[in-house]
């Protein structure tokens, strides 16, 4: 088997979420919000809820019974113990992600159910933008700031590849305002979501760049409203269902015993050859 690549050092990872500020947070409290809601549409109780997130002190008021755990390489969780697993706000950080998928997956009961929250492509965008601009400007060339993201056609892949039955992937988005970009990547600092990139840049960047990124946001990425900085997060939400017997299947193709032009009352036309 081949080695993931080491795209992200964990060790600085673990540091910058030493330092996270609880209000900060606000991106994982929508996380547990959107598990709570979502939870609620499933006909179905769960008694042995794992659940993998860097802040287990966010989770335990809504769920006191949960197994709360680490995003470790190497997650503790053992095989078939869990009618329930969420992965939250942590797979945009897994150097293996599928993975991550698998390990969940060999931790449900067979029809157990896997949710997962991450970041996805459209996350800081305009800071993106911004930064690639500017830096390109200046030095010529750019370096390694912020992290590859999943897009959302590409999840459904993941979570296939790793076993899991029924896959659906959605996203919604949150805008959150700033007065400059200092203001934002103090932000960033403060949820622990800064450059953990194992090849970023380690010396200091040029004053200038962070000049210009800002005259740059500022002409492309302002409300009109309140000349303040937007900023998107874009959160995925992966669903999936460990096999079992009892799910529904996929009917052999031709096997069909109704036309559709029937069911949609018009009259069918053959294409031509």
């Amino acid at each position: 088997m081949s080695t993931p690549p080491n795209l992200f050092d964990r060790h600085a990872l673990t540091r910058h979420r030493a330092r996270t500020e609880r209000e900060a947070l606000f991106l994982h409290e929508a996380a547990i919000d959107e598990v709570e809601d979502r939870l609620q549409l499933v006909k179905r109780s769960f008694n042995s809820i794992g659940i993998v997130s860097p802040f287990a002190d966010l989770w335990r008021a809504g769920f006191p019974e949960a197994r709360i755990v680490p995003d470790s390489e190497i997650l503790d969780l053992e095989p078939e113990s869990c009618d329930l697993i969420v992965h939250s706000m942590s797979l945009h950080w897994a150097n293996d992600p599928v993975g991550q998928l698998i390990q969940c997956r060999r931790a449900l009961k067979p029809d157990g159910l896997f949710l997962g929250l991450m970041l996805g492509g459209k996350t800081l965008s305009e800071l993106r933008a911004a930064l690639s601009e500017a830096e390109s400007r200046l030095t010529g060339g750019l370096s390694p700031r912020i992290n590859p993201m999943a897009e959302i056609r590409d999840t459904g892949a993941l979570l296939q590849r790793a076993g899991l039955n029924l896959p659906v992937v959605d996203s919604f988005d949150t805008t959150a305002s700033y007065r400059d970009i200092w203001h934002l990547m103090r932000d960033l600092r403060a949820m622990g979501e800064t450059n953990a990139l194992s090849q970023r840049r380690r010396g200091f960047s040029r004053r200038g760049i962070f000049d210009l990124a800002q005259d740059i946001y500022g002409e492309h990425f302002t409300d009109p409203n309140t000349n303040r900085l937007l900023a998107t997060f874009e959160t995925l939400c992966l669903t999936g269902w460990a096999p079992d017997d009892s799910q529904p299947k996929p009917l052999r193709p031709g096997s069909a015993t109704a036309r559709l032009a029937e069911a949609l009352g018009t009259k069918e036309t053959p294409l031509r050859d």
